[in-house]
Order: C-alpha cells, then sequence, then structure tokens
C-alpha cells in the first residue's frame, strides 16, 4: 500500500505539472488582441507551441505578452527581505551562554572587540577568538531561528542540483538541499538567517511547500562553489536595466525562441526571477535585476497558471 500511495502521488504531481503548462481550449481568446487559438487539429500540425500563458491568461505570441508582462514589473517595486519577528529570537550570546558553551567574560569581550572593529557579527568574532566552533554557532543559530540544523556535510550538498538560480542562491546565501517533487516538499538550508521573502516565491514559482534548514558557512560556501560549475550555462543573467519595458521585450523574446508554454515571475529582492516553462522540455531561467522604474506596493509576485 505506501508503495502504491507513493506512485500515486508522483502520477498525481505530474499531472499537474502538465495541467499548469496546458494549452489554451479552442476558441480561447488572446487577452491583449483578441485572436482566437486554433482548433485542436490544426494546433497539432505545429511543430512548437501556440502561445505563452502567463498568470493563468493565455497570449498569442511575444508581441502581446509584452504589455501585461511590462505593467507587472512597472507597479511593483523592489521586495525588501523579511527576516521575521526579529525582537522575538534570543540574542545568540546569550543562547550561547544558556548552553554553557560560553562565558560571561568571553561574551564581553568578543562584543567590545566588535565594537572597536566597527564590522562584523558576534558570532564570527566568537570564533575568532577561539571561544565557540563553527558548528556551535550554527546550532546556536538554529536553535534561534526554531530550525533543525542539517547533518549532511559538504559532500552530500555539492552533489545537489538546483531549481533556483544560482545567482540567488550566492544572493541570499541559502542552498538546495532536498526537492521531493512528489511531495510538493522543498527543503532549503541557509547559514546566517531565514528570508521568508525568498522562500514565498520559491514556493509560488515551483508549486511547493518550503521548509528552512540550517547548515554551516563552510558547507554552505563549498555547495555553492559546486553548484556555481552546473549552472554556468543553465542560467541567463542580465545585468540592471532602466526600463520594464525593456525586460519585457527580452523575455518575450526568449519565450518566442525557445517555444516556452508558461511564463512564471517572482522578486527576490533586488532581482526578478523569470522561469521559461516548456512541456517535456528543460526549464530556462532568466534573471535581471529589478528595472529602475518600479514603482508601487512592495509585495512579492508569482505568475503562473
Amino acid at each position: 500500500m505506501p508503495a502504491r500511495a507513493a506512485i500515486f502521488l508522483k502520477l498525481r504531481s505530474k499531472l499537474r505539472g502538465l495541467a499548469r503548462l496546458r494549452f489554451p481550449g479552442p476558441g480561447e481568446k488572446c487577452s491583449s488582441c483578441g485572436r482566437t487559438h486554433p482548433s485542436r487539429l490544426s494546433r497539432r500540425l505545429r511543430l512548437r507551441p501556440q502561445g505563452v500563458r502567463l498568470q493563468g491568461v493565455w497570449y498569442c505570441g511575444a508581441e502581446c505578452l509584452e504589455q501585461p508582462l511590462s505593467e507587472i514589473l512597472r507597479h511593483d517595486r523592489i521586495v525588501p527581505r523579511r527576516y521575521g519577528p526579529g525582537p522575538h529570537r534570543v540574542p545568540l550570546g546569550l543562547l550561547l551562554l544558556s548552553r554553557q558553551q560560553l562565558t560571561a567574560e568571553q561574551l564581553r569581550t568578543a562584543l567590545e572587540m566588535q565594537k572597536e572593529a566597527g564590522y562584523g557579527k558576534v558570532g564570527e568574532w566568537l570564533q575568532k577568538l577561539g571561544y565557540t566552533t563553527e558548528q556551535q554557532i550554527t546550532a546556536a543559530l538554529a536553535r534561534q531561528w526554531s530550525c533543525p540544523v542539517l547533518k549532511a556535510g559538504a559532500e552530500s550538498l555539492r552533489s545537489r542540483s538546483s531549481p533556483i538560480p544560482w545567482l540567488l542562491l550566492e544572493s541570499f546565501q541559502m542552498i538546495p538541499v532536498e526537492f521531493a517533487e512528489s511531495r510538493g516538499r522543498f527543503l532549503i538550508a541557509f547559514c546566517e538567517a531565514v528570508d521568508h521573502t525568498v522562500l514565498y516565491a520559491v514556493e509560488q514559482m515551483l508549486g511547493c511547500q518550503t521548509e528552512a534548514c540550517f547548515v554551516s558557512p563552510s558547507a554552505l560556501r563549498e555547495g555553492l562553489q559546486a553548484l556555481k560549475l552546473r549552472h554556468a550555462n543553465n542560467d541567463i543573467v542580465f545585468e540592471r536595466l532602466e526600463h520594464a519595458g525593456e525586460c519585457a521585450r527580452i523575455v518575450g523574446s526568449y519565450a518566442a525562441k525557445i517555444g516556452a508554454e508558461q511564463v512564471r515571475l517572482a522578486r527576490c529582492g533586488e532581482h526578478v526571477w523569470i522561469r521559461l516553462e516548456r512541456l517535456r522540455r528543460e526549464t530556462v531561467n532568466l534573471v535581471f535585476h529589478a528595472p529602475l522604474e518600479s514603482s508601487g506596493p512592495v509585495h512579492s509576485i508569482a505568475a503562473g497558471g
């Protein structure tokens, strides 16, 4: 019975993926120009899918897609990083004191060194002074955020793959641990703080539930370096663009070129993450620095069916 249940969940996940990338029904009209979608017969005769969906709405081509996409990019500002209710977290130094991994005198010394230098975090200074280890700091941070500590070593992280662009992983100092598509669960590791804004963006883009855990900074750095080599040719990154319209034209051009059937996007800090999804083919990720002209309410965006 458990094996049958696992097969059913996997099949259901695949069917949901197909539904997200489904073609418009015959007679459905382009939301921009009003053009009617071709019949099933003419659709079968085409080598590439006809049109693309954005926020569940069908557009017949790149030109019609660009205008609504530009509006989305223009009217939403960069999403600030949200690390949760800070005042309710116990300070790192007090956590270490409570676990008898640090003395009050050692904590005072580290705080004074931090103040005199004018840079660095207290955990970094505690390690520099030899008062604590990296593992102890990681465990304390995980307890501070009520998250588990990843027990797997750097070797395990180096072997991972990621549906999230490497630039976003590096920017938010996070790394994928396990993506259980059949269960709709994505475990992501952080080393300093959990960013709930980017976790929400990942959920919207991949249609899953995210969970956070902690890993040591050295393990995360090694894992990110390995991922960078694998993502070198898979992610397409653009420098900061002045206008949302320029971003929209680039996305429309790529969507037409690769035959994308679904366009999804989300704000992630200073970046815009675009997913161009294709049925039974590899997804293409585009990453933009957010357009400078953006204005409007602050919130995360995810476009999809």
